[in-house]
């Protein structure tokens, strides 16, 4: 018996397995075409409510100080088309959320606002040259769990599977290098609002670095974060670092802690996955954060589709708001604060895998065409009922040009309560790009430095 043709295929199964190649030049013409540059489609919605894509919005509205972190809302004159409210939920209902509608039904306060949609995310001229390079040449490994070929842009601008929508988030482009100082916010049942943290943080994608002329390596860092945390008193002094890989089953996740009363900088390992958030009262996750970050290699990802929703976007007036305790009313945010919009968001579905362990049994996850920001997320438990919701609150950061996501609200509906994070308006920081760190600074001996009080 010849087994040779029984081999050749069994080596052609693994090479699949191994490199999932990305798609051809014919089907990649439609970038720039049918397609915007970074992969959402051109056109708008057939009920007009999503307008067609024109380039975003790059030229900063009359009151913006060249330099500054603080952006006004450019959009601050428009009044809400119509408002979502449990009394007429039904008629919108298939454009929601099953978090939106869960906050909607029990909650008799919760509205939803609905503005004209600005497609208004738009991206510096490399990071498009990058990713038309990139729908040829970037490949999954490792079962979608790794990348290779990446340039530095949107990976997967035609993605094909759940695995390349959610590498567009976790690798989306948000600015290489910024910082803010900002409020975290609990609320608990009783609609009482106790500030978590202020924290002042900085982030960094080596991924987006513009003189980067090659391909991303499996120990090429794509996203560091470092944060010190100045209040309240009792975490005063604490500091945070943590780095993720291309490759995060050969390169996991590297986490170091700062703790006053230790006076010592320790490893972290389980500031990752379904380890509770301290900062959150237990309304989140460590992999919670932007909806999703970190390894996927707990879930199965099914790519459900792109669906027409209404989301936050535009979200000027709540990152920005002066007063943090303004945005925040009982069991869920201030509706005279969030700004909702038609978008169309790739739906993916997670499904805890049979071996793996995470206190979500399911999730599924809302990814802005535009922006490939996951911009909502929606939490199931072990007996498929909705626990959790969250939002990510985007708005352009116009003048660079690049999107940012900042903002972000978790609510657990057991326990009623929710946590609002990245509110920058107290601060005159606002959110400021700058020059990337030294490699001195994302060290972890600096970070008793950032830390010490």
């Amino acid at each position: 018996m010849n087994t040779r043709p029984l081999w050749a295929g069994a080596l052609l199964a693994l090479a699949a397995q191994a490199a999932v190649a990305a798609v051809g030049a014919d089907e990649a013409k439609k970038l720039g075409t049918t397609l915007t540059a970074t992969g959402a489609e051109r056109a708008g919605s057939a009920d007009k409510s999503i307008p067609e894509y024109t380039g975003g919005l790059t030229t900063p509205p009359a009151g913006y100080e060249k330099g500054s972190g603080l952006r006004p809302d450019p959009f601050a004159a428009d009044k809400p088309l119509f408002a979502i409210t449990a009394q007429n939920l039904a008629q919108y209902e298939s454009k929601l959320t099953e978090g939106t509608k869960e906050l909607l039904k029990k909650y008799p306060t919760m509205r939803v606002d609905v503005y004209p949609s600005h497609r208004s995310m738009a991206f510096p001229k490399y990071v498009i040259d990058n990713t038309v390079k990139n729908a040829t040449a970037v490949k999954t490994t490792d079962d979608g769990l790794g990348l290779e070929g990446t340039y530095a842009g949107i990976p997967f601008p035609i993605p094909k599977t759940g695995h390349e929508v959610m590498w567009n988030h976790l690798l989306r482009y948000t600015g290489q290098s910024y910082y803010t100082q900002y409020d975290s916010i609990n609320v608990d049942s009783s609609g009482k609002a106790v500030l978590a943290t202020t924290g002042q943080i900085h982030m960094d994608y080596p991924y987006y670095d513009p003189k980067r002329t090659g391909v991303s390596a499996d120990n090429d860092i794509y996203f560091r974060t470092k944060i010190a945390y100045t209040a309240p008193a009792r975490r005063a002094g604490e500091a945070l670092l943590a780095q993720d890989y291309i490759n995060p089953m050969k390169n996991g996740r590297r986490a170091w802690q700062y703790l006053p009363g230790q006076r010592r900088v320790k490893l972290a390992p389980d500031i990752a996955y379904d380890t509770p958030n301290p900062g959150a009262a237990g309304a989140s996750t460590y992999d919670d954060a932007w909806v999703f970050n970190g390894a996927m290699d707990r879930y199965d990802f099914k790519l459900v589709g792109k669906k027409e929703m209404l989301v936050p976007y535009n979200t000027f007036k709540l990152v920005y708001a002066k007063d943090p305790y303004a945005v925040t009313t009982p069991n869920h945010l201030n509706p005279d604060f969030v700004r909702w919009e038609a978008h169309r968001v790739w739906v993916v579905e997670a499904t805890l895998k049979a071996d793996k362990r995470h206190i979500y049994a399911k999730r599924t996850f809302y990814v802005d065409e535009d922006s490939w920001i996951a911009v909502a997320s929606d939490e199931y438990d072990a007996r498929g009922q909705l626990y959790r919701a969250g939002f990510v609150y985007t708005n352009p950061s116009y003048e660079v040009p690049a999107p940012a996501s900042m903002g972000q609200s978790f609510h657990d509906f057991t326990t009623n309560g929710y946590n609002i994070t990245g509110l920058m308006g107290a601060y005159n920081v606002g959110l400021k790009y700058t020059d990337p760190l030294s490699a001195t600074a994302w060290s972890p001996d600096a970070l008793a430095g950032s830390g010490v009080r």
